[in-house]
């Protein structure tokens, strides 16, 4: 019979050490496997030092690679018992990829109120639109709104098993999934959280979530270059990061400490760029005529002197915001120059991805590829 020693570690997924907590291979319990012939070598460390411990996981590993496997496997399993190491602070942010997510994209600002969940929300939509399959993690911890813009706030996560352990299923709607932690604060509430409070929430939305295939998985990250998203861009594998900003000088200057922190060398995060949110104003009434409210190009600038790209730059129009209150975003709206404005940003993000990937080592064995202006996923 052909099997892999992949086929091994998967049949050891479901095993718990005793005492542990969690699966063999979670834990890191197992530390070699050799498969030869007929014959199945299992290296294995518990804590237990008690003989019935190692009967039990002796008998365990056995009863899991001849099932799931083939009956007539030789199976030798060496234990080896190890004091257990201190573990680590359970509230900091794991730094390991998420299995199935192909790329996950950054949505950072310098600071609040740019507009920075909803360039997140439409986004998402946009890649939806082009035939992607999209996740949205609302990481913004004191100030979630993308269960608001999706129209899900009512909608409740449900559990579901994938693979003997308890998951979240993401909720899903216009084609895009959504796990944000509006879904579990009070909407009449403040979140006032301590740091590793706050981390141990992102850690169950990130890794105790079953987001199935995703190409994109974009990140809403809370304002600022605070702790939380500090750790996330630090744990996850992030494939680049998108900073949003308005014209103004005061927001251009946090703006640039954003993309500082994503180029800080313990980070190393590419930035593909900046959006201009709110970049001018044009009345209804006079189509033709635009009004720089906030000042005129001034994240083009930036971009141009920190030597990052432009992505595009988004009006301040009544209905964007509007349509984000009554959770239907603008880039649903077909026809529309708002449509339109989104979709080329998306474009253009996805585009500097291409050459990130093409010259940096992918984080995953998935490229992005383009075919006749219209971007795919090339398996």
């Amino acid at each position: 019979m052909s099997f892999k020693k992949q086929d091994i570690y998967k049949a050891l997924e479901t095993i718990t050490a005793p005492g542990e907590g969690k699966s063999l291979i979670e834990n890191n319990n197992v530390t070699n496997v050799v498969a030869f012939g007929n014959e199945v070598i299992v290296d294995v460390t518990i804590s237990n030092p008690t003989l019935q411990a190692k009967k039990k996981i002796e008998l365990e590993i056995t009863k899991a690679i001849q099932t799931t496997i083939a009956a007539n496997l030789e199976v030798k399993i060496n234990v080896k018992v190890e004091k257990p190491v201190k573990k680590e602070n359970p509230n900091q942010i794991r730094g390991k990829e998420i299995p199935n997510i192909k790329n996950i994209i950054a949505i950072a600002s310098g600071k609040g109120g740019v507009g920075k969940s909803t360039i997140t929300a439409n986004t998402a939509i946009s890649l939806a639109k082009m035939g992607f399959s999209v996740g949205v993690l609302d990481a913004d911890v004191y100030g979630p709104s993308q269960h608001i813009m999706f129209n899900v706030e009512k909608v409740k996560p449900l559990s579901v098993k994938v693979e003997g352990r308890s998951k979240m299923k993401p909720v899903e709607n216009y084609g895009v999934k959504l796990l944000s932690l509006g879904f579990f604060t009070n909407p009449d509430q403040a979140v006032i959280w301590r740091g590793p409070m706050a981390s141990k929430a992102l850690n169950q939305l990130i890794f105790d979530a079953d987001w199935g295939e995703l190409d994109f998985l974009l990140i809403d990250l809370p304002p600022g270059t605070g702790d939380v998203h500090l750790s996330i861009v630090q744990a996850l594998p992030i494939n680049g990061a998108v900073v949003v900003s308005t014209p103004q000088n005061i927001a251009l200057a946090d703006a640039k400490k954003g993309v500082a922190m994503f180029q800080q060398e313990n980070i190393n995060v590419p930035v593909l760029g900046i959006v201009e949110n709110m970049a001018y104003f044009t009345p209804e009434e006079l189509p033709n005529n635009k009004y720089y409210i906030f000042g005129q190009d001034g994240a083009k600038n930036l971009a141009e002197d920190i030597k990052t790209k432009f992505l595009g730059e988004i009006p301040l129009i009544q209905s964007i915001r509007e349509s984000g209150d009554v959770g239907h975003p603008v880039a649903l709206q077909k026809g529309t120059v708002l449509e339109k404005s989104f979709q080329d940003i998306t474009k253009e993000m996805v585009s500097q991805l291409l050459k990130r990937n093409k010259n940096l080592p992918p984080t995953e064995v998935v490229r992005i590829t383009t075919m006749s202006g219209c971007s795919s996923v090339k398996k």
